[in-house]
């Protein structure tokens, strides 16, 4: 994003945050949340202008370039506002609780999320992009800056009127515990909600602009597993296919954009997101599990092959987004001119591609063609499908000599946390151990850079590990931690689950109400408390947590957990009541509780054939009800998981204990007779 003074400098420039570096020059006297700028508001009795974004959003750049590298909306801002500029996924505490206000206020939110609030940080307007000027029926910055700071000097009443009604309205957004508890007609309300929104002909939910939604899709696979119901399995392929020919797929690099503009998927909004790959990644490997299905596989692997080109550092690690833009145009690196295919892949080869991938002279974006297979005619393509490789090699090459997007480098716990979840559960599935080597070497980046005096934190970047982590950044790291002890069965991984879930609950939890709160009980206090249920692009902490406390214990045989998630089936009750669907990750714990469950104990030698076979054969299945613990021996349970800790092995043979609910049939060596329990539903 070009700059239009580089000599000067604001209080932005002592940060690591990308976003925050990208207006450091800005002629805005812009600050970092935190006391230097609300003691100086209060000092100069100025009202605060806060504006809220992330390093690789389209609008942000478009609000950044027409008005804060504008002097002239500098200068209104210096003179009359403290401004304040927050990176939202740096800090998404803040993000959330005025995107809650501006909800409130507007009806709608979105980012850039602007705020103008009190010194006391009590907003009293909210909007998310203003033009320069009055344009499109939207208020201009210009006319919002004056009239708002008239309002603020002139009308103190009526500014203290609006704060109190948004104080008080902040207050009840932390619901009590409900005498109600949540039971499976939540899971029925949200597939029917699911069913009625769902796009049968294009796949995916609602009209355009349409998002991925991977949590939907999560619901939908178990909903089918435990149901049987086709029209869910149907509504969850129907999407993923369309989503993976259309162009919100990256068929040259490979990897997902954020969303798709139009609804049949075909022209995305460019930037890609590292939690969309990591919940697309497990959606895909799931789908592959249920159907053997290779094309699912193919996908989810392509996914893999992105994330480790583009967005892995030197240390396994993975970097938050890459923008939409190059060269300040939407787009830009990732499209082709009709001639450009020619030039490159000549004319044979050129008019093959051109047409599977529907590239045309007038071309399906702005005059330039996105790639896709969208109607393409499957068979054409798969007996093409070396010669279309090597164009796709070809055409990678070319790109990569353009001027490439912004990359948020920075680490996010949480989004890391959901990567090694996929990482493991694509290498236990494909029986690939360079993935779960890669999630393994992540979780050691995590453990060794983003704790503090034993306290995780959420951000690391260019040396600096910053912020207490938030209830997402353990909820999403217990998620690894889970599917790494799936993929390797070492202890160790339980072990670290175990201490993860203990201190999400000592920080987090709220003793009154249940549930977890947004920002632990050693993190700063904002106006509001926030608790989020329902999930938004990534699902909410709350219900990760549920999820993972229903999986912990069913491993561990440790009641604690699940007492834990039952009691969110009271605290949550209402807001799910209200709409089942907008919480479909969190209802996957009642899919684990509401229904039968087997716990399986297998021990046998690590190297012995009947063993392998076995986990093999688990691992490749999708069997979302089922929990296994593997050992060579019972006291290697006796800290994890001590109901299995006194269980026998026979005649030195490979052993299965088959549960259901915690209650085991006999012990039996012969492995076939097991694979067949353990299918039974």
């Amino acid at each position: 994003m070009s700059n239009n003074s580089n000599e000067h400098t604001n209080e932005l420039i002592h940060e690591k945050s990308p976003y925050l570096l990208q207006h450091a020059h800005n002629p805005v006297e812009w600050f970092p949340w935190g006391d230097e700028a609300f003691t100086k508001a209060k000092q100069e009795n100025k009202p605060i202008f806060l504006s809220i974004g992330y390093s690789t959003c389209h609008w942000c750049h478009v609000m950044a370039h027409e008005s804060f590298e504008d002097t002239e909306v500098a200068s209104l801002l210096n003179e009359k506002y403290i401004s304040i500029k927050v990176d939202r996924e740096e800090r998404p505490d803040v993000d959330s609780v005025y995107m809650k206000v501006c909800q409130m206020m507007t009806g709608q939110g979105g980012w850039p999320l602007t705020i103008f609030m009190t010194p006391d940080k009590v907003p009293f307007y909210a909007g998310t992009y203003f033009p320069k000027t009055s344009k499109y029926g939207m208020p201009g910055i210009m006319e919002a800056l004056t009239q708002l700071h008239e309002k603020f000097t002139e009308d103190p009443d009526h500014i203290d009127e609006v704060t109190e009604s948004v104080t008080s309205a902040l207050n009840r957004i932390v619901t009590e515990k409900s005498e109600n508890r949540l039971t499976k007609d939540a899971i029925a309300q949200a597939f029917q909600q699911l069913e009625k929104n769902a796009d049968t002909t294009y796949g995916g939910f609602g009209e355009a602009p349409k998002f991925p939604m991977p949590q939907n899709l999560l619901f939908l696979l178990r909903h089918y597993h435990f149901t049987g119901d086709e029209n869910a399995l149907k509504i969850a392929e129907n999407t993923l296919t369309s989503m993976a020919d259309g162009g919100i797929f990256d068929h040259i690099g490979f990897g997902f954009s954020r969303y798709s503009t139009d609804k049949k998927w075909l022209v995305p909004h460019f930037e890609k997101m590292l939690y969309d790959n990591a919940l697309l990644l497990i959606a895909y490997t799931e789908c592959y599990q249920i159907t053997n299905n290779p094309f699912y596989k193919k996908i989810a692997e392509q996914i893999i092959t992105f994330i480790k080109r583009e967005m892995t550092n030197s240390e396994g690690a993975f970097y938050s987004a890459i923008d939409a833009d190059s060269e300040g145009i939407e787009g830009k690196y990732y499209v082709w001119d009709y001639e450009e295919i020619f030039d490159i892949l000549g004319e044979e080869h050129g008019e093959l591609y051109a047409s599977i991938y529907n590239i045309t002279p007038q071309g399906n974006f702005e005059g330039k063609n996105i790639p896709n297979l969208l109607g393409t005619d499957v068979e054409n393509e798969l007996e093409n499908q070396e010669k279309l490789e090597a164009s796709r090699q070809k055409l990678l090459v070319e790109r990569e000599k353009r001027v490439y997007p912004h990359v948020d480098d920075k680490i996010l716990t949480g989004w890391n946390g959901m990567m090694i979840a996929a990482l493991a559960k694509a290498g236990a599935a494909f029986d690939n151990s360079d993935y779960v080597r890669l999630a393994e070497e992540t979780t050691a980046f995590i453990e060794k850079k983003l704790y503090k005096e034993g306290r995780l934190m959420a951000r690391f970047r260019d040396g600096e590990t910053k912020y207490n982590a938030y209830i997402d950044d353990y909820a999403f790291l217990l998620w690894g931690y889970i599917e790494l002890y799936n993929a390797t069965f070492k202890a160790d991984y339980l072990q670290k689950a175990k201490k993860a879930a203990e201190d999400m609950i000592d920080l987090y939890w709220d003793e009154k109400d249940g549930g977890f709160y947004f920002s632990g009980k050693d993190s700063e206090k904002l106006i509001a408390s926030d608790k989020e249920i329902y999930d938004g692009a990534i699902p909410s902490g709350n219900s990760v947590a549920a999820v993972m406390l229903t999986r912990l214990g069913f491993l561990t045989g440790e009641n604690t957990y699940l007492d834990k998630t039952d009691e969110m089936y009271y605290s949550f009750f209402d807001e799910i009541n209200r709409i089942a669907s907008a919480s479909p990750y969190f209802l996957q714990s009642l899919q684990l509780t509401e229904n039968p469950t087997k716990e399986v104990v297998i021990l046998g030698a690590e190297n012995d054939s009947e063993r392998k076979r076995l986990v093999d054969r688990l691992q490749k299945a999708f069997l979302p009800n089922v929990t296994v613990l593997v050992g060579e021996k019972p006291e290697q349970f006796s800290e994890v998981a001590p109901f299995a800790a006194d269980y026998k092995q026979i005649d030195n043979k490979t052993t299965i204990y088959v549960c259901e609910n915690f209650a085991c049939q006999q012990p039996i060596t012969d492995t076939d007779e097991a694979l067949r329990m353990i299918s039974d539903k």
